[in-house]
C-alpha cells in the first residue's frame, strides 16, 4: 500500500493501470503483478531523488512497456496453447458493485475483443489499445511507447486494418438500457439451458452464433468453436445437465463487462465462467472458460460473494 500523500494520489490511477495491463496480457494475475511492479518502480525512482512531474504518465508508460515485454515472452506459450485461447475472466456479481480495479475495464475489453488483439504484435497491441480503447492522443502514445508520432500513426493504421479484418474495430460496452435488457436475456438463457428448453434457446441465439470453449487441455471443453444454433443449444443443454448432476450451481454475473454467469462446484470452487456477447436482442457469441489455471484468481464462492460488500 502507498505511504506518502503523493503515492496515495497515484494509487487512484490503479483502475486505469489495471485495465491497460489486463488489455495487454489477458491475465488478471499478471496484470496485477505488472501494476505492482510499476508502483515499485515509481517508489524507487522517488527514493533515488528523481522528480516525477506526472505520476499518471509515468505509471501508464511503465505498465505499457512491461506489458509489451510480457507479450514477447508469452508468444510461444500462446502459439502452443491447446484449443481455443480465451483471456482470464474478470467477474463482477450481477447484484452488486465490483472492485475499483475493474471500473475502467467494464466499459472496454470483452473476451471477443481481447481475442482479436491476439492477432497484433506487442507494440501494435499497445498502440491500438492506448489510442482506440483509452483515447490517448498520438503525442501521448508516442511518449508512452517510445516512438515518433508518425510511426505511431502508421502502427495504429496497420493494427486497425488487422482488427477490422477480424470482424470488428471497437467493442463498446452496452449503454445502461441495453445492459438491463442483456441481463434479462442472460437470465432467460441460462434458465432455458438448465431446463432443456431447446426452442426457447434457439429463439435467443443468432443464426451465426459461435460457441468458444477454453479448457487449455486441462479440463473437458470444445476442441474447436461450435457453430449452428441447434448444435450450440444441444451442447449447452447437455453440458448443464451433466454439471447439475455433479452438484454445480450457477450465479449470474458480469464477465468482462458483458452478461454471463459463474458456475461453482459442490465445494464452492469456480468451475467455469461464461460470457455472452449480445447484439440486436440475440446472443452472437458464447465464451466459456473452464481451464482451472484461468479461474484460480476468482477464489471460492464466498470470496466472489464478498465483492458485493466492497
Amino acid at each position: 500500500m502507498p505511504g506518502s500523500a503523493d503515492e496515495t494520489g497515484a494509487f487512484g490511477y490503479r483502475p486505469l493501470l489495471f485495465s491497460i495491463a489486463y488489455g495487454m496480457t489477458g491475465s488478471v494475475g499478471d496484470a496485477e503483478d505488472i501494476v505492482q511492479d510499476a508502483f515499485l518502480g515509481l517508489t524507487r525512482a522517488r527514493q533515488a531523488g528523481t522528480t516525477i512531474a506526472d505520476p499518471k504518465a509515468y505509471l501508464a508508460t511503465a505498465v505499457t512497456r512491461l506489458g509489451i515485454d510480457y507479450l514477447r515472452s508469452a508468444r510461444v506459450r500462446r502459439e502452443t496453447y491447446v484449443g481455443d485461447w480465451l483471456p482470464e475472466p474478470v467477474v463482477v456479481p450481477a447484484d452488486g458493485p465490483g472492485p475499483a480495479e475493474h471500473a475502467e475495464l467494464a466499459d472496454s475489453l470483452s473476451m471477443a475483443f481481447l481475442v482479436l488483439l491476439e492477432s497484433l504484435s506487442p507494440v501494435e497491441r499497445a498502440v491500438f489499445m492506448l489510442r482506440e480503447v483509452f483515447g490517448y492522443g498520438y503525442p501521448e502514445v508516442a511518449r508512452t511507447i517510445g516512438k515518433t508520432e508518425v510511426n505511431c500513426r502508421q502502427i495504429f493504421a496497420r493494427a486497425r486494418q488487422r482488427i477490422a479484418a477480424g470482424g470488428q474495430v471497437r467493442d463498446s460496452a452496452p449503454p445502461p438500457a441495453r445492459r438491463a435488457a442483456g441481463e434479462e436475456l442472460a437470465r432467460r438463457f441460462f434458465e432455458a439451458a438448465a431446463g432443456g428448453d431447446m426452442e426457447a434457446l434457439l429463439g435467443m441465439l443468432a443464426p451465426d452464433v459461435v460457441f468458444h470453449g477454453d479448457g487449455g487441455g486441462k479440463a473437458q471443453s470444445l476442441g474447436k468453436p461450435a457453430t449452428e444454433p441447434r448444435r450450440v443449444a444441444q451442447l449447452l443443454v447437455a453440458g448443464l445437465r451433466r454439471v447439475r448432476m455433479l452438484g454445480v450451481s450457477l450465479r449470474l454475473a458480469w464477465v468482462n463487462g458483458r452478461p454471463g454467469a459463474v458456475m461453482y462446484d459442490a465445494e464452492g470452487r469456480v468451475a467455469s465462467v461464461v460470457e455472452l456477447d449480445i447484439a440486436d436482442g440475440v446472443i452472437q457469441a458464447i465464451h466459456s472458460v473452464v481451464n482451472p489455471d484461468k479461474l484460480g484468481h476468482l477464489g471460492p464462492v464466498t470470496d466472489v460473494a464478498r465483492l458485493r460488500e466492497r
